[in-house]
């Protein structure tokens, strides 16, 4: 049987290029923002497309911050994708303006220092030993779309889990661009926007739930 996984629909951007490339990827994919479906899922996974606090407002309407908090509790995997990864940080800073995210990592989302944003095109990435979601794909190139990052680590330790696996990629600057903490993963990129790369990376999580 395939793993089930829902893609939480809250209105962010065009979220079907996620659902057919989970499907490549083996999984048996259903786009909702049903409470039930997104808590009995194998994987969820929390895309985001445009602005920090318009992403945490769509989030929060929908009650994704319920439902990931009590997954993780409950030790059951979620996967943010893009600004997917930045609402798991405590702050995302644009244009002055300081929004709270939901609080999952320590550390402030920033734009980035670099001579041309946004950060549009494809990039290598520095998996972290031991990866589980760059197995085979550790020296491929990855797509990435965004002008903000997380650019410092700041989780000591793993809380309950092992210690986290931080993915950097440089762009002006190094920055976060995958980060793996027990039931709760992200990437920076756009994996499925990222060729066969992206369908592998995909995959070695759906076959990790």
């Amino acid at each position: 049987m395939p793993k089930h996984v829902v893609v939480f629909d809250y209105g962010s951007g065009n979220v079907h290029s996620a659902v057919k490339a989970l499907e490549h990827a083996g999984a048996s994919v259903t786009l909702t923002r049903d409470r039930k479906a997104a808590l009995d899922a194998h994987g969820l996974v929390v895309p985001g497309v445009g602005a920090f606090a318009a992403v945490m407002d769509g989030l929060l309407a929908a009650g994704g911050d319920q439902i990931i908090d009590a997954r993780l509790a409950g030790g059951k995997p979620v996967l943010g994708i893009c600004v997917g990864l930045q609402v798991l940080c405590e702050t995302g800073r644009e244009h002055g303006v300081e929004t709270p995210g939901l609080g999952q990592w320590p550390g402030v989302v920033d734009k980035l220092e670099a001579p041309r944003l946004p950060h549009m095109g494809w990039n290598t990435v520095e998996p972290a030993e031991g990866s589980v979601l760059f197995r085979g794909v550790e020296h491929e190139r990855f797509y990435f779309v965004h002008s903000y990052a997380l650019t410092r680590w700041e989780l000591e330790g793993g809380g309950p889990f092992a210690e986290p696996l931080v993915t950097w990629t440089e762009h002006g600057q190094r920055f976060v661009s995958a980060a793996e903490n027990g039931p709760l993963s992200a990437t920076q990129f756009h994996p499925e926007k990222s060729g066969p790369a992206g369908l592998r990376l995909l995959a070695n999580w759906v076959e990790s739930l």
